[in-house]
């Protein structure tokens, strides 16, 4: 009896582990909260241990779990939904099903996950882009690129540049009944870093005749400079995002060797000659005075230049958006900006909407204080947030408006 009893004490304490999340007196549905997050931890302890007994890298046991929530692709009544390729891209494609009265809108989705995990087929994504082609009557593009660890950047870019270019030629607008004043790039976290590159290259490339109307960045990683803005300290330890899995998002990008993700851990990478590049990410000018507050800015140690060598992703504009030059900005289209109080990539979206608008970008940027990185497309098994509905609308909204 003593030893069930022990078990049994055990089993609650795990399961206490696992559920219980600290959150914030204001937080909205708590315990709903507390659902949606037990997964995610479960799975980081799942994928931590994997990898330390030898069996699988800890993205690739990630991707495994996350394949959990793969759907097949499944019409219905408003949406025909396919899964095909472009340019030799996987891509789960969504075509509206009733008539159109003219030509449609377009939107080119990119999904999350630091570059190294996700998929479009994932029940979150497939509800998001599945929705967002219903309420605007438009043919979505959902692209599954290659992910890290075993492809490092650029393949990511890559792909979805390479999707994104051949969707744009004229013969398959024509195809699909797509107006080719009307596309979008689209993307959440790492999948809106990757629209801010598609974009920034889309407008400097000669052999694009077809330019885009609009980008929509959802909490976009922008910048792999400075690991230790105000949002990486304040949301160091959030439950779905914290910085040491953001750091390692970042390395992984680039490369398994640990030692990129020492020296980001520690905010020691970026080279000396490399110091000009500070100026496009300096949230002591960039920021909002209230997001300064109690942050005393200090320009990061420079590092080793033998990593910059070695590894030169991280200083690459088609990985780092922010890094891009004035004049670059400038050529942009129409923009919206997403960014979530709760979120330790807050400032890249805030940055990068700060340059924006110096530039004289077209630009919508919707902050949502009480959100958390990942509430557009996270569910709880008690149903769907509230605070994530907001973001859903806010980002349907306005490409209805302007897409």
């Amino acid at each position: 009896m003593g030893a069930k009893l022990r078990l049994l004490c055990l089993t609650a304490a795990l399961l206490a582990y696992c559920f219980y999340v600290p959150l914030p007196e204001d937080c909205e549905e708590p315990w709903k909260m507390m659902l949606t997050l037990a997964p995610f931890r479960i799975a980081e302890h799942l994928a931590a241990a994997a990898e330390w007994l030898g069996l699988m890298h800890y993205m690739d046991a990630m991707q495994l779990m996350g394949r959990a929530e793969y759907i097949a692709p499944t019409s219905d009544q408003n949406v025909t939904v396919t899964d095909t390729s472009f340019s030799g891209v996987p891509v789960r494609l969504f075509v509206p099903r009733k008539e159109a009265a003219g030509l449609r809108r377009a939107v080119l989705y990119f999904h999350g996950g630091g570059w190294c995990v996700g998929d479009a087929g994932m029940k979150p994504y497939d509800h998001l882009t599945r929705w967002t082609s219903d309420k605007l009557d438009a043919v979505v593009v959902s692209v599954n690129y290659r992910l890290a660890p075993k492809h490092h950047f650029p393949a990511q870019f890559e792909d979805v540049y390479s999707v994104t270019k051949f969707f744009l030629q004229s013969k398959v607008l024509s195809q699909y009944q797509v107006d080719p004043n009307r596309v979008c790039v689209a993307g959440d976290s790492a999948g809106g870093n990757l629209a801010a590159a598609v974009a920034q290259q889309l407008s400097e490339d000669p052999e694009v005749k077809t330019q885009l109307k609009a980008q929509a960045l959802i909490y976009p990683a922008l910048q792999a400079l400075d690991l230790l803005s105000p949002s990486y300290k304040e949301n160091k330890d959030d439950p779905l995002l914290s910085r040491p899995l953001m750091v390692r998002f970042w390395s992984e990008y680039f490369t398994t060797d640990p030692s990129l993700r020492e020296a980001m851990a520690s905010n020691r990478h970026v080279p000396a000659s490399a110091s000009h590049l500070f100026e496009f990410a300096n949230w002591s000018s960039l920021l909002p005075a209230e997001m300064r507050e109690g942050h005393p800015y200090t320009t990061p140690a420079y590092g080793s230049p033998e990593l910059a060598h070695k590894y030169p992703g991280f200083l690459d504009v088609r990985a780092a958006p922010l890094l891009a030059s004035s004049a670059q900005l400038r050529r942009l289209p129409l923009t919206y900006v997403l960014t979530c109080g709760r979120d330790v990539l807050r400032d890249d979206g805030l940055m990068y909407a700060a340059r924006l608008r110096a530039a004289g970008v077209p630009l919508a940027h919707h902050h949502f204080q009480e959100a958390f990185h990942g509430a557009i497309t996270v569910t709880s098994i008690l149903g769907e947030l509230a605070v994530g509905h907001r973001l859903l609308n806010s980002y349907i909204k306005w490409l209805d408006e302007n897409l």
